[in-house]
């Protein structure tokens, strides 16, 4: 699994909440995606990360690869932590497809059920509301928003 390695010390270094080690290994040019924080570009996905692991004291991250074909490595991975918003215990199990080029992370999207996480995350409002597009619409925005604000934060220092 030559391909995996690079994938497996991204987590690795996630399991350790090391933002650095995991942008060293994405690509100059990588892209990321999942479902609460859209697309992003490699900048943004680098302080996505460092921002949720300077959220979260009690994140513990699990993965396991699943395969891999040519420059593409499939993933699953669990993040367990409190969300910071409401202080409910959230378990979410996220799937993982990742292409490399020279050896780093050139694209990576995490797949997951978004109302499976926001029943957790936001209790009886998510159960309600988690699976609409308006509820998924504003979740995403309040995190962008606050990760424009942990940049600018990061970016004045």
């Amino acid at each position: 699994m030559p391909q995996a390695v690079v994938v497996h010390r991204f987590y690795e270094a996630f399991a350790q909440k090391d933002a650095a080690a995991m942008a060293a290994c994405y690509h100059p040019g990588a892209t990321f995606e999942d479902p609460a924080f859209g697309p992003l570009d490699r900048e943004a996905a680098c302080a996505m990360w460092a921002m949720l692991l300077g959220r979260s004291a009690d994140l513990t991250v699990t993965h396991q690869i699943l395969g891999e074909a040519g420059s593409r490595v499939l993933a699953r991975w669990e993040a367990r932590y409190t969300f910071t918003r409401t202080r409910r215990p959230v378990l979410n199990r996220i799937e993982a497809t990742f292409t490399l080029e020279d050896g780093l992370i050139r694209t990576h999207r995490d797949d997951f059920s978004f109302w499976a996480w926001a029943r957790q995350a936001f209790g009886p409002v998510g159960l309600l509301l988690g699976w609409t597009p308006w509820f998924q619409a504003k979740v995403r925005g309040e995190a962008l928003r606050a990760l424009a604000t942990y940049r600018a934060k990061t970016s004045a220092r």
